[in-house]
């Protein structure tokens, strides 16, 4: 599938909205396939919030015969966004002022941010055209600003979000900061010395799983079963693996970094009205809606369809809730290949 995974730094500095300096900002990428002669042949993935670069893994189905990669035909690529603890700039990162992590001190990060940072690196690789960008939840913020703000992208596929953040998901966001905040053990972006660390965000990533699935899933899963050899029900034991499972493979202060990031998301944020910034973005753009959504409602994504000049509307429909568009596959492929195919021909 000719992959490559790269660790560099990009060629010039990085300035955040929120004014702070990156001199040198180390990125990580993934691609696969190869460049045309043009530079145009891009398709960009974006991640969602504890995401990585390897969406083959996470994306699995879109690398496929019948999904929207085509790696003999695209250069695909996916960039871990600054924030993250996976290659590029976050918390993690050694500050030059100090020759210690940022960990907490880490600057503010938004989805404008991101794209920007993102952006950096398709003019680092000359990149002219980009057929589409596609990304789900925090992947889908950077999706619909992509195409607010690079006049390279050709057309776009957010899913499972909306124009804004709302305060619902705000306030979900919040709860689960509070979480890793309320650990005893977490002093400020560090934890106690031979401590147990993340408790904290172990808890923060259990309550967020109750927003990424809906209940009938729950239900089929698992029911009112008790784990074997336990008095736990199957959900809380569940709930405990998921919470561990990120503990072993993330960073909370990057979490807290994301989070805040994704609370950031205002699409008309400086530039005007909703109805005025939307109308003004003319390219293609499927916005994709899973019906059983809860952090996410599908209302949201047919409001968005409607107020952009050239958007349509896609729906899933699962009983997984929000996770769906890392699950439903063939309803997506469906979905994503339809309208690519629409106006591919002409792009190319």
């Amino acid at each position: 599938m000719n992959e490559n995974v790269v660790q560099t730094t990009l060629s010039q500095s990085f300035v955040t909205e929120s004014g702070h300096r990156f001199e040198q900002a180390d990125v990580s990428f993934k691609t696969w396939g190869k460049l045309n002669r043009s530079k145009t042949n891009v398709i960009v993935i974006c991640h969602a919030l504890t995401g990585n670069i390897h969406a083959d893994e996470w994306f699995p189905g879109f690398f496929n015969e019948h999904g929207l990669v085509q790696t003999d035909e695209h250069f695909v690529i996916c960039i871990n966004v600054p924030g993250s603890c996976y290659g590029s700039i976050g918390p993690l990162s050694v500050n030059p002022d100090t020759g210690k992590p940022f960990l907490a001190g880490f600057p503010p990060i938004t989805i404008r941010d991101m794209v920007r940072f993102q952006q950096q690196v398709l003019d680092d690789l000359n990149i002219q055209g980009i057929e589409t960008v596609i990304g789900g939840s925090m992947g889908g913020m950077q999706a619909l600003e992509f195409a607010a703000m690079d006049s390279r992208v050709r057309s776009a596929i957010p899913m499972a979000m909306g124009k804004c953040h709302t305060p619902w998901a705000i306030g979900i966001s919040h709860v689960q900061r509070q979480s890793i905040f309320n650990d005893p053990n977490w002093h400020g972006g560090y934890y106690k010395p031979d401590s147990s660390p993340d408790r904290g965000l172990s808890n923060a990533r259990m309550m967020a799983m109750l927003s990424y699935r809906a209940p009938g899933d729950y239900e089929s899963k698992f029911g009112r079963k008790l784990q074997p050899d336990t008095s736990l029900f199957q959900v809380e034991s569940y709930l405990n693996y998921q919470g561990k499972k990120l503990v072993d493979r993330f960073d909370a202060n990057s979490y807290i970094t994301l989070t805040r990031a994704m609370d950031t998301h205002d699409i008309s944020r400086g530039r005007g009205t909703f109805e005025e910034t939307l109308a003004q973005i003319s390219i293609p753009i499927l916005v994709v809606g899973i019906d059983t959504d809860l952090l996410y409602p599908v209302a949201e994504q047919r409001e968005l369809a409607r107020l952009l000049q050239a958007g349509e509307f896609g729906e899933i429909e699962s009983v997984h809730g929000h996770d769906a568009f890392l699950i439903e596959f063939e309803q997506l492929n469906r979905l994503t290949t339809e309208f690519f195919n629409q106006f591919r021909s002409e792009v190319l």
